[in-house]
């Protein structure tokens, strides 16, 4: 293998260009017009425009006018897709990174998968016929797409009467996201664990697993928080869930990387095939992290290249052994503790860990869109034991820090030091009910002002401030005048007294440890306290155990004009809107669903706040829309 062309983009195609690099393959780098910036773009060795990174004719065009003998897809975009594989086989000069296009169609289909995991002797979820009589379905049953993954076209179902409408909204997000509508309606174990198996396979009949992860920690089927070993599970079930996972690979011929999922029902002890996924996964790094082979640790995507290429696997399942616990959390584009809404914008300051593994694509000054999926990043922490990999990875995200947009850092920090995480007690639907509190605003607040005052304050203008309006603490008769501090967060505006002499805030004894290179580290009221703050001239965010918060210092000219009524509609996220099913003039119920909107492959309901009459429409269906764009007002009245 020369060149290798990979067909992806962000963290996924650098992960990839690391390990080719570093075996003296050159690599080539496929992007949009929009993305002609991208940090993968720059870490490649060549690079080629397409249309879209899911245009197949023109990837593996590329292929072939850059004289690439190989592709990775990565995963999503085409990482599964037969169509794609069967292609790159029909060039004869280029070869796929990943299994055939025969075992993608094998396991591509969830219900195809699952004859196949019955003849080869692996457990699975109890189904239904879709032609079943409804009546007999014992509740609450889960109805997925077959064709797909990530949770799209997935639903649970508590009750008859919502059995028909979940079908079709699971089959219209099935349609649009796989191309494929066909639906699976299975058992739904209330409390499960999910756990996986990593396997790897080469042309010469040899089949390993890797042992197993746990990705239990998801919210609505999508993963937040994964780890390797799964710490829950008996040893039987470990025999079973990994010699299942190798009795499948075999039982299809398996090529390179793959992964077996399974459902671990927590009150019965039994364990359940759920799918295939014949790609490398996102939680790869966890595997990579603690298996060893032959006491050294082992580089997935080396060995997908070495497959690729024929060579055998270099060991037997005999050398592979596991040391230590490592835990991931996936770094989003979102806001976790606003409704897990789609996040899009300038990230001003970015500044990843180097407590931990970091794999990532953002860097600071890049714009990030909801053209694309919304994970920005990985960090991934590796322990003696879990306690350990779970206190580093704390650590870890404590100083990860992405300001001018929010992500969920602040909400996998608090999850990771939540006593159910540390007890391993979460199981795949834990998130769905359960509350996550966000970090309180009051260190950040006293953070935020002691910044501000060092920044303009008498200190400052002893330095040598250019600035002529800086306070200098000056008075005629006493001591120098603390510095007085207003910043604006949620609403409320907080006017703090800094005393850098004394060395408080608000009478709170503060001890500055270190300020410099936007890294704050104050001793507050006898606890170090750590962010990263990004000053500007009218706002001062922080980023505190993850979570950005944004303090405004208030302008006493502006026009503080009401805000818009509660019958205003405005965009809660940038995006495109869906549907519009409402007109002007027309009556609506309290929750009547007025029209949809998508961004980062998420649909929203836009919903009437009350009863009453739609008096302005503001989109159409199609139209591209910005955060807080408005977009309907309904005026309050009787039913």
């Amino acid at each position: 293998m020369q060149k290798l062309l990979i067909a992806n983009r962000g963290e996924i195609a650098l992960r990839i260009m690391r390990t080719a690099s570093a075996l003296g393959i050159r690599t080539v780098a496929i992007h949009t017009a929009n993305d002609a910036n991208g940090l993968h773009v720059r870490a490649a060795d060549d690079a080629v425009e397409v249309p879209s990174y899911l245009d197949i004719d023109a990837i593996v065009a590329a292929a072939r006018a850059v004289g690439a003998d190989a592709i990775h897809p990565g995963y999503g975009f085409l990482s599964e897709r037969s169509a794609f594989a069967r292609e790159i086989e029909g060039t004869e000069t280029v070869t796929l990174v990943g299994p055939s296009a025969a075992v993608m169609d094998a396991m591509g289909k969830k219900d195809a998968a699952r004859e196949i995991a019955v003849g080869a002797g692996v457990p699975v979820v109890p189904s239904y016929a879709n032609d079943a009589d409804p009546a007999t379905f014992a509740f609450p049953v889960l109805v997925k797409a077959a064709a797909g993954g990530g949770g799209k076209g997935m639903r649970i179902v508590r009750a008859l009467d919502e059995l028909d409408s979940s079908l079709a909204a699971a089959k219209r997000e099935a349609l649009s996201a796989f191309g494929d509508d066909t639906i699976l309606i299975e058992k739904y174990v209330e409390r499960g664990r999910h756990i996986e198996v990593q396997v790897l396979a080469d042309h010469h009949g040899n089949v390993v697993h890797l042992f197993e992860r746990d990705c239990s920690t998801q919210r609505r089927h999508q993963k937040v928080l994964e780890e390797a070993p799964a710490p829950t599970i008996t040893q039987v079930q470990r025999e079973l869930v990994t010699s299942s996972a190798v009795a499948l690979a075999r039982a299809v011929d398996y090529t390179n990387a793959g992964t077996t999922e399974f459902l671990l029902d927590s009150d019965t002890g039994e364990v359940y095939f759920l799918e295939m996924n014949t790609r490398l996964q996102v939680e790869h790094p966890v595997t990579e992290e603690v298996v060893r082979v032959r006491g050294e640790r082992l580089d997935l995507v080396e060995q997908q290249l070495l497959v690729a290429a024929g060579q055998p696997l270099s060991f037997g399942q005999d050398d592979v052994t596991v040391e230590g616990h490592a835990i991931e959390a996936r770094i989003y584009a979102e806001d976790s503790f606003g409704g897990f809404l789609p996040q899009a914008g300038r990230a001003d300051l970015v500044r990843w860990s180097e407590a931990a593994r970091v794999d990532h694509a953002l860097e600071s000054g890049q714009v990030v869109s909801t053209s694309f999926d919304p994970m920005l990043g990985k960090v991934i922490a590796w322990g003696e034991d879990r306690e350990a990999a779970r206190a580093r990875l704390i650590d870890a995200l404590d100083r990860t820090a992405v300001l001018g947009l929010t992500t969920n850092t602040g909400f996998v920090r608090a999850l990771a030091a939540r006593d159910e995480f540390r007890d391993a007690t979460i199981d795949t639907a834990w998130l769905d009910h359960a509350e996550v509190a966000p970090p309180s605003a009051r260190v950040p607040l006293t953070l935020a002002a002691w910044v501000a005052a060092a920044l303009t304050g008498p200190r400052f203008a002893a330095a040598g401030a250019s600035d002529p309006f800086a306070p200098d603490g000056w008075r005629t008769a006493g001591p120098k005048a603390p510095t007085l501090v207003a910043l604006e967060h949620a609403g409320a505006v907080h006017e703090l007294e800094v005393d850098a002499e004394a060395s408080t805030v608000d009478s709170v004894v503060v001890r500055e440890r270190s300020l410099a290179d936007h890294v704050v580290v104050l001793t507050i009221e006898g606890r170090d306290e750590l962010a990263v703050v990004n000053a500007q001239a009218h706002t001062i965010e922080v980023a505190y155990q993850g979570q950005r918060f944004v303090f405004e210092r208030p302008d006493a000219f502006a026009d503080h004009g009401s805000a818009a009524g509660d019958g205003t509609l405005v965009a809660p996220m940038p995006g495109t809107v869906l549907d519009v099913l409402v007109t002007v003039g027309q009556r609506v119920a309290a929750g009547e669903t007025l029209g949809a909107m998508e961004a980062m492959k998420m649909e929203l309901a836009l919903k009437a706040p009350f009863a009453g009459t739609v008096t302005e429409v503001g989109v159409s269906a199609g139209q591209q829309v910005a955060l807080g764009a408005m977009l309907m007002v309904v005026e309050a009245g009787d039913e």
